[in-house]
């Protein structure tokens, strides 16, 4: 059915499964009224789940294909009007013609390599029905590739910083410690940037158990001390019953540092371990007693860059050695400058206290950061749709999209090796919004300006889709049937559709079919499958590996009639780390000498200044000034995911008149004549933008709190320094790269200023649609 107004009322209907990377859940229309419920066993569901209850059918969709006027009327070209101009309504057939005509024209004055195939994003849970693996597919069947991006926001600066070290992210971050093992044998969490219940609640693919609050509960319960290394006490949960310790943001280096030394200074380290297992120790500790540079890295030291008094410092370096103890360390940390050092730094540290590999011991890097960490791993596939062969070789580290556009052919560094920015003509984003990710609003609108051409599939008008030339409205998870599955997770689920498309909204699968047959690559692209057949080739893979292990595996129409599989896990080994202790010759580590680099030959041959051989502090360049005083941790919120479904339900709940809501410490609030619930204006030299205020002193006094997510929603789209009256921080936030090593994203902190805002706030439109008119 083609709708493009209000929906008719919805009868109602038995109850279905689904899942989203928030939770497994089930729904059922009752009285024209989604009634969405967590999976049944689920210990600790995620609220998250009730943003779908009124999605569906919000204004805020897009409900038929859009051209910019703009665009539609000059031709493809660079735009500063992006952002600003209104949209015209076509019909599919001529949006796909005119699409494949653009996409053509691009191809064969430039070639693939001036396409850029952005889509970072979470997109959908469903393994067939997921955005960045079918734009990825089309651009590389249609165009023969595209230039791609590599890492993510979330873990830029950890993904390459690692296999220096000690191996591969996931290696550390998936399998290694797990809950089990916290539960069982842990004495001591040191939590560098907490481990908060609001990030282990989300899991790429799906999540059905939400164990972490209980893991908590019950290691606290049999003794184990969690401590909380961060501005904010919101970063672990009560249930966890953690110390507090009150860092400045930014500065956990030099606290590690303070915490080895100590360990040194007091023969408390683990020299052992050090001599057999690690490399480069050495140079390290010429660093770390001042040999290096004159300056011990003593708890004095550390003290008042950190804001934790030394004798503190002191204490808890003392109460280690003779415990089990995990050393975490939060993405947020390294979503910041120098974004490398304190990953590098947990690793030292834990290997110092010789805990590396021993169950519930060592280092976990990002644990309590995602619900797939501290799970085990699954013992058969859950597959997802191949993407092909990308012919172009180019790429970019994903946080730098803007240095690409505003730079087509400056050089940079990253990993080691210096290349050249792509120059980018077109680019085609499906399942993800940039103007949430990126930092420097003002500026990414800049970038964007640069296109000739920007297409955009979306379910709702984001600022991404308002700054495309070309918007095709896609459905949504819960309008298409598709296969949740995650490799930690037990619980594949039968995604069963629960509604018809929002007005002319298609799957992208189907669009990107019909623009493949205009270019002559349908084929290629379906391989002669429809939706459903993909489905049923794709859990082939699941069925066959149950199969050949002698285990239940039922055909396909026997699951999805039954709705979900409980898929066999493997042994809970250790991983590498594990082997690699226990036998360390025939379990090498993949690191240059087969062990732990302390200190890395590598890293300092690539003679960055930025990211020297070994860990170190280093002094952030954005860091407060008197102008800008506050730390602003822009942080993930706790009402959706990122950006996702910010108009749902349960997020709109949580803002207050429509903002978002800043958290601020009474004493600084005091300070400025703030009160709790004002309306207030954050700024700095990029821009500004106002949320709610609430007033708490569960943070560190200086620091200023303000959850990503908002939809960005500026007063003037052509302002150089934007206002943005919904809250987002990244018209705040400083588009660099953590280090020439990784130029991972940097947008975790930023120095503001915070005021109450005394003028008449325009009213929040984020979440409407923007003009549509007549074609002339």
């Amino acid at each position: 059915m083609n709708r493009d107004t209000a929906s008719p009322p919805r009868p109602d209907t038995g109850r279905k499964p689904h899942s989203a990377h928030w939770g497994v859940f089930s729904a059922a229309w009752k009285g024209g009224v989604l009634d969405v419920q967590p999976h049944p066993g689920d210990p600790d569901p995620n609220p998250l789940i009730d943003n779908f209850t009124n999605a569906l059918d919000h204004p805020v969709r897009v409900t038929a294909p859009m051209v910019r006027r703009g665009w539609l009327e000059r031709g493809p070209g660079p735009d500063a009007r992006r952002g600003s101009d209104c949209y015209v309504r076509m019909e599919w057939d001529e949006v796909l013609d005119l699409l494949a005509r653009e996409l053509s024209r691009v191809k064969e004055r430039h070639g693939p390599e001036a396409v850029f195939g952005g889509s970072y994003g979470w997109s959908s849970a469903g393994r067939f029905h997921h955005a960045q693996s079918q734009v990825h597919r089309f651009l590389n069947t249609a165009l023969g590739g595209y230039v791609r991006s590599v890492n993510s926001y979330s873990a830029g600066a950890s993904a390459v910083i690692l296999p220096h070290i000690l191996g591969s992210m996931d290696d550390v971050a998936r399998r290694n410690v797990t809950w089990e093992q916290i539960v069982a044998h842990t004495d001591v969490v040191l939590a560098f940037g907490g481990m908060a219940l609001k990030n282990s609640r989300v899991a790429s693919g799906g999540i059905s158990r939400h164990i972490e609050r209980e893991s908590m509960r019950q290691a606290a319960q049999r003794g184990c001390r969690f401590i909380n290394i961060s501005p904010l006490a919101s970063d672990f949960p009560g249930d966890a019953k953690a110390e507090w310790v009150r860092a400045v943001p930014g500065t956990d280096v030099a606290l590690m540092l303070a915490l080895v030394h100590e360990l040194v200074a007091n023969g408390l380290h683990d020299e052992a371990f050090l001599n057999e297992f690690c490399d480069g120790w050495s140079v390290f500790e010429d660093y770390l007693l001042g040999r290096q540079d004159g300056q011990p890295k003593t708890p004095a030291w550390a003290a008042p860059i950190c804001g934790v008094p030394a004798d503190r410092i002191a204490g808890i370096a003392r109460s280690l050695p003779g415990k089990r103890v995990l050393v975490t360390v939060a993405h947020s940390l390294q979503r910041a400058e120098h974004g490398e050092q304190p990953v590098w730094m947990g690793a030292v540290l834990a290997a110092a206290l010789g805990q590396l590999g021993l169950p519930g011991g060592g280092y976990a890097y990002a644990l309590g950061t995602l619900a797939h960490y501290g799970k085990r791993s699954n013992a058969v596939p859950v597959a997802s749709l191949p993407q092909g062969v990308n012919g172009v070789k180019a790429f970019i580290p994903v946080a730098r999209i803007s240095d690409m556009l505003l730079h087509p052919g400056e050089p940079f560094d990253y990993n080691g090796k210096r290349m050249p920015y792509p120059h980018i003509r077109l680019a085609y984003w499906a399942g993800g919004n940039p103007f949430h990710h990126h930092q420097d609003l003002a500026r990414l609108k800049r970038a964007f300006a640069t296109l000739d051409t920007f297409v955009v599939h979306e379910i709702g008008w984001t600022a991404t889709a308002r700054h495309a030339d070309i918007v095709l409205p896609c459905t949504m998870t819960l309008e298409r049937d598709d296969i949740g599955g995650a490799p930690t997770d037990p619980l594949m689920v039968a995604m069963h559709r629960l509604a018809e498309p929002n007005g002319l909204a298609r799957d992208d699968y189907d669009i990107f079919a019909d623009l493949s047959s205009r270019l002559g690559t349908r084929e290629a692209f379906t391989e002669g499958r429809s939706s459903r057949e993909w489905l049923r080739h794709l859990y082939e893979k699941t069925r066959a590996a149950l199969h050949g292990q002698g285990l239940e595996a039922p055909d396909f129409d026997q699951f999805w009639e039954r709705g979900e599989l409980v898929l066999p896990q493997q042994e809970d080994d250790g991983g590498i780390l594990r082997a690699f202790r226990n036998d360390p010759a025939a379990n090498p580590l993949p690191t240059p000498s087969g062990k732990v680099q302390i200190s890395s030959s590598v890293v300092a041959g690539f003679g960055y200044a930025d990211c020297p051989g070994h860990p170190a502090w280093l002094a952030p360049q954005d860091a407060p000034t008197p102008a800008h005083p506050l730390f602003l941790v822009a942080n993930q919120p706790a009402s959706r995911l990122h950006s996702q479904l910010d108009f749902g339900a349960h997020s709109v709940s949580q803002k207050r008149e429509g903002r978002e809501v800043c958290s601020l410490h009474p004493r600084d609030a005091a300070a400025r004549g703030i009160a709790d619930g004002d309306l207030v204006r954050l700024f700095n030299g990029r821009g500004a933008c106002l949320a709610v205020v609430r007033l708490t002193d569960g943070m560190l006094a200086g620091v200023v709190q303000l959850a990503t997510g908002a939809w960005y929603d500026p007063v003037d789209a052509q302002a150089e320094h934007p206002l943005c009256v919904h809250g987002n921080p990244n018209v705040l936030t400083r588009d660099a790269g953590t280090s020439s090593l990784a130029q991972g994203c940097s947008g975790q902190l930023t120095a503001v200023q915070i005021e109450r805002y005394a003028g008449q706030a325009r009213p929040v439109r984020a979440h409407e649609p923007p003009a549509i008119v007549e074609r002339v």
